[in-house]
């Protein structure tokens, strides 16, 4: 078995890194020469540790098959000194396979105790929002603007590390080492994206909100409420999305949601209608103490879809009866609309709720 370690200078540039990387937290990062544990085998695990303003990197190379077993006893052993494990895809994968080959040697798998942060499993509902081909490292790197020495991917990789079983020269092994090295000194980095998954988690303050007017592609008149929103994490890079009503820009440290307003008629539909009668002509419903003098041929006993009330207002859209009195176009409606009041614009509270709503719907929608 081949060990490699390396300590070099380490500068948290954004307070979400600080936050969950600490120096009780592994990053780590497997190779091996297949996804079957039990017919693959693991040639090399890569970690990286903070201590202080360095970064900690050590790696277990297995030269042959046969130092798979060393490899693996050097690891967890290692791996003692923390408490978190931090992954990209690790529990789809390396964990499994790890805990498959502890299986494999009759070793206690020592994983379940850990917390755990996979920055993949995280950022997965998300592809929408990053407008990417795919989510694998390398793809996720260059979103946020990293760029690698490295050009293998793993599945190259094993026939490097079959080559090199045959011929054990240090170039060979140098790319091994090179890859995997790249992975785990850029994990670190990656945490930066998961600020949109805490912007849509709620990590963020509503600073204002402004109305504003255009002109639809065919013409119309619209409104639309601009929401302002500081972001409690900065964002690694600027993104957009569109959906129904919403429109959503995240910028560095502001994101920008705009909301298409509903000028117009909505109803209120009342939950006793078997106390209200319907009248077709007025188009309204009355409660039952007032109808005994409305003639038979002109009323009708109220349903559920024809007991409500009217009314003329400027509405915001909601998907959940977030503020009440929720008001519709039709009872079966999912949407429904709440009146844009002044209660609404002075609340910071109310309007938090109504952004996180949103976020969530979006996100829910698009994944």
């Amino acid at each position: 078995m081949k060990y490699w370690h390396e300590e070099m200078p380490f500068t948290l540039n954004d307070s979400l890194t600080e936050q969950i990387f600490t120096e009780k937290s592994l990053f780590f990062d497997i190779e091996t020469t297949g996804f079957s544990a039990a017919r693959t085998s693991l040639y090399l695990i890569g970690c990286a540790a903070r201590k202080k303003n360095l970064l900690i990197v050590d790696q277990f190379f297995a030269e042959t098959p046969a130092d798979e077993s060393d490899v693996l006893h050097a690891f967890l052993d290692y791996l003692k000194n923390f408490d978190t494990i931090i992954t990209f895809n690790g529990i789809g994968f390396d964990i499994p396979y790890l805990t498959n080959k502890c299986q494999k040697y009759k070793i206690s798998a020592p994983f379940s105790s850990y917390e755990y942060v996979d920055i993949y499993k995280m950022i997965s509902g998300f592809r929408f929002l990053f407008a990417l081909p795919d989510l694998k490292q390398k793809t996720v790197e260059q979103f946020i603007g990293l760029n690698r020495q490295d050009m293998y991917n793993g599945g190259e990789l094993i026939k490097v590390y079959q080559e090199y079983q045959k011929n054990p020269d240090e170039k060979l092994i140098s790319l091994l080492k090179q890859h995997n090295y790249e992975d785990v000194i850029d994990m670190p980095k990656l945490l930066s994206v998961l600020s949109y998954v805490k912007l849509f988690d709620g990590a963020f303050t509503v600073t204002s909100i402004n109305a504003n007017e255009y002109v639809s592609y065919d013409g119309r008149p619209c409104r639309e409420l601009l929401f302002s929103l500081q972001n409690d994490f900065s964002v690694p890079k600027r993104v957009s999305c569109h959906y129904e009503d919403f429109h959503l820009v995240v910028d560095t440290d502001q994101t920008t949601l705009c909301v298409r307003l509903y000028t117009g008629e909505l109803k209120y539909f009342l939950s006793d209608y078997k106390n209200y009668w319907y009248l077709p002509e007025e188009d309204l419903a009355i409660p039952s103490s007032l109808a005994a003098s409305i003639p038979k041929e002109r009323r009708k006993k109220a349903t559920a879809g024809t007991c409500y009330e009217k009314r003329n207002a400027i509405f915001l859209p909601q998907y959940q009866e977030i503020v009440k009195p929720a008001f519709r176009h039709m009872f079966k409606d999912k949407k429904s609309y709440f009146e844009l009041t002044e209660d609404f614009a002075v609340s910071k509270e109310m309007q938090r709720e109504y952004c996180l709503h949103v976020l969530q719907f979006i996100c829910n929608k698009k994944m």
